[in-house]
């Protein structure tokens, strides 16, 4: 499932063919995703202008002049794919409409956004703007990593007493939000903390250097377009880079490439997932 980079990735990719940009037609082509779609969806979109594209941990929302907010999770599989783009930021040309493309927005400056999803675990809804906070997918949402709510005291705070293992306390979404399985695994690593370690025993100023420790590893996952592992793609549809410079997730055997460590790459499961660490780094 595409994590925060990834997310906000799309949400740059899209920013030039929709904000600012008014939704000349939009088409839904079933009635629902993982949930079904709001009622009149379609006419609720068509004619209205996007003010402004943001995000909250891994959903994009599109505010509108309507004084409603499109909400798009992309799921595991779901894809916003742009074409015909005026500016000539994109290359393709509008494809023929293809089996999984779920909902079709023609923008009035010619471009076309298509939300594809094979799997259809994605989700779109439409909310009054005004009531972002209180929407069942973001109500309970913790602070932005790269914002500057999330900080040391907040951390330290946060997991003062979580008995939960490092990784698992990380990957909750009410103590921050947007990260995953990858960036935890990569940020842990970074900051030589073991991610069985119950959180409550990691002392203070190891919390504190895991802050910029995350902020650094969504930074640089952003900066290389975000990880393709499997069905990931940009707005342009290319693939992200970032999985090239994985520290340890996926690399289960192979030498860990801190200086000096003779260790190899571990794999353990943890809640049903994946997790890789180097025994000798991680304490």
């Amino acid at each position: 499932m595409p994590e925060l980079p990834e997310v906000e990735t799309v949400r740059r990719g899209l920013i030039p063919a929709m904000e600012d940009q008014i939704i000349a037609r939009a088409q839904v082509n079933r009635p629902d995703l993982r949930w079904p779609f709001p009622e009149n969806m379609a006419e609720r979109l068509t004619g209205k202008r996007v003010l402004r594209l943001r995000r909250r941990s891994k959903y994009i929302l599109a505010d509108l002049d309507s004084g409603e907010t499109a909400l798009i999770h992309l799921g595991m599989s779901g894809r916003m794919l742009v074409s015909g783009d005026p500016l000539g930021q994109f290359v393709h040309d509008h494809p023929a409409t293809e089996k999984h493309d779920h909902v079709v927005l023609d923008m009035d400056n010619g471009a076309r956004i298509t939300f594809n999803d094979p799997r259809r675990f994605g989700a779109m809804d439409l909310f009054a703007t005004d009531g972002a906070d209180t929407h069942p997918l973001l109500a309970s949402i913790g602070p932005e990593p790269l914002g500057n709510s999330f900080d040391e005291p907040y951390l330290v705070a946060a997991l003062a007493h979580r008995n939960t293992p490092m990784k698992a306390a990380l990957l909750d979404q009410k103590t921050v939000a947007g990260l995953g399985n990858i960036y935890v695994c990569e940020a842990l690593f970074r900051s030589k903390i073991h991610p069985t370690r119950p959180a409550r025993k990691v002392s203070k100023d190891r919390l504190s250097r895991l802050v910029p420790v995350i902020r650094e590893v969504l930074r640089d996952a952003i900066e290389a377009g975000g990880s393709s592992l499997r069905d990931f793609r940009q707005a342009d549809g290319e693939l992200g880079y970032f999985q090239h410079s994985f520290d340890v997730y996926g690399r289960e055997g192979a030498p860990c490439r801190t200086p000096g460590c003779n260790s190899t790459i571990r794999r353990i499961v943890q809640s049903g997932r994946s997790t890789f660490y180097c025994p000798t780094c991680q304490r």
